[in-house]
């Protein structure tokens, strides 16, 4: 990953001084990279005196995220016309406005927009932006920007934009050679007062008894497919209203699953509702499950993508396995 260039972080710095008034989103269910890229741009609109609203559609069901929680609102204020003239919206960790959620993206519809993303299929259409698919997190982007236009983060603000970024690393597992970069910056946030200790607790504990439970049920459920490379399970309503309402640990079944020798990619199925489910996607170096989400009308990172889609388990488990058989 490059440093963002001098003409970015003016470029975020004029909209900065553009508008009075601000709100600052990032995609529904977040994750810890979500949280605290949100908070490391409402830090930089403190600096510079600005009002915001921190906004996300929730449901705040991570335990690393529950914390931040309380900090963001989850409906969308009546906003007036010389209201919504006067404020700039600002999207983190997304480009898709399908992914905000249904209750609040068209509310958000004709604000003068800025969008900072990672993701591979990001798509800013003619909203100003920062995206760069190289960068590991949105929290990575955020600190960079903080750095140029305000300087170095106190503890506090550093705490929460190393959290981003080991999350969305995975405490770094997911990086390679060519992340030296990317290690500088952590450094520069540990220098700051960040605690990886604390920060790697923050992250794995805290689990409740049902996650456990449900993490059972979704490995002893699990299947290979495609001669192995290929391993699904899914989540049933039922599943999520008996184990799932206080948390859940997918991302627990795609590092074990992964561990599989001769497993290449990993998909997880939830049934959100009678005939709409999400996909959480998982691979290894080769295989690219962005372009497969893309399919199902989501997208995210060649290694980690996901998408929400009408269908059922049962019908959406053959399509996925149709979709991998073009790689695997």
């Amino acid at each position: 990953m490059g440093n963002l260039s001098q003409e970015q972080i003016a470029s975020f710095g004029e909209f900065v001084k553009k508008h009075g008034h601000f709100i600052i989103i990032g995609h529904k269910e977040p994750d810890g990279d979500c949280m605290a890229s949100s908070l490391g741009v409402s830090y930089i609109l403190d600096h510079f005196g600005k009002e915001y609203l921190l906004l996300n559609a929730g449901p705040f069901k991570r335990s690393e995220v529950k914390r931040f929680a309380p900090l963001f609102k989850q409906e969308l204020p009546f906003m007036s016309e010389q209201d919504r003239k006067e404020t700039g919206l600002i999207i983190v960790d997304c480009s898709e406005r399908s992914r905000l959620g249904d209750e609040l993206k068209e509310g958000l519809e004709g604000l003068d927009c800025f969008i900072i993303d990672h993701h591979k299929t990001a798509c800013a259409g003619d909203a100003a932006s920062i995206i760069d698919p190289a960068a590991p997190a949105a929290a990575l982007l955020v600190q960079q920007l903080y750095e140029g236009l305000v300087g170095i983060p106190d503890t506090e603000k550093a705490k929460t934009l190393f959290f981003g970024l080991m999350t969305d690393t995975g405490f770094f597992r997911y990086l390679g050679t060519g992340d030296a970069d990317v290690f500088r910056a952590a450094a520069r946030l540990v220098e700051a007062g960040s605690n990886p200790r604390e920060s790697y607790q923050a992250m794995t504990g805290g689990k409740s008894w049902n996650t456990r439970k449900l993490l059972g049920i979704i490995l002893d459920r699990a299947e290979r497919h495609l001669a192995g490379k290929l391993v699904i399970s899914w989540e049933t309503q039922e599943d999520t209203k008996k184990y799932g309402q206080d948390g859940r640990d997918s991302d627990a079944f795609y590092s074990l699953m992964l561990a599989v020798e001769g497993v290449e990619a990993v998909v997880f199925v939830r049934q959100e509702s009678d005939f709409n489910c999400t996909l959480g996607l998982r691979s290894r170096d080769a295989v690219d499950v962005s372009s497969v989400a893309s399919k199902f009308g989501g997208g995210g990172h060649k290694n980690a993508s996901g998408a929400s889609c009408e269908g059922k388990i049962e019908s959406l488990i053959p399509a996925l396995v149709k979709e991998f058989a073009k790689q695997l």
